[in-house]
């Protein structure tokens, strides 16, 4: 029998990001994941978990000349992550500690996700 915790989603601003996630370092959280769903805005969710049971912080961005802030200073492997979202959703993540500066990964169309994807990478 798989026993499933109910988790915990909290919505924040994302000028909140970096301090609610330097308060989960801070009181012994991992970070899990950063994923993100696209629609009519980018939903951003940052999964954390502390003696089995995930809290996640939830941020909603415009698909527009979307902004967020790097929590790289609390979880530095979040560097993934937020490279990922800069290379498939055109997501614009500042004060990162490693910046790939969109070429984390290789791909054959620039931020496929994004609003209008740009022509082939030739």
């Amino acid at each position: 029998m798989v026993h499933v915790e109910e988790q915990t989603l909290i919505a924040v601003d994302k000028s909140q990001i970096v301090e609610k996630s330097a308060d989960f370092f801070k009181q012994g959280f991992r970070l899990v994941a950063i994923t993100c769903a696209a629609k009519d805005s980018f939903e951003l969710t940052y999964s954390f978990d502390k003696d089995y049971k995930v809290t996640n912080l939830r941020v909603v961005l415009p698909k527009v000349d979307p902004v967020l802030p790097s929590i790289t200073s609390a979880y530095f492997a979040a560097f993934t992550y937020e490279n990922e979202l800069k290379d498939l959703f055109g997501i614009n993540v500042t004060g990162l500690a490693l910046d790939f500066k969109g070429n984390f990964y290789k791909l054959s169309m620039k931020t496929p996700f994004a609003p209008q994807p740009q022509p082939p990478v030739k």
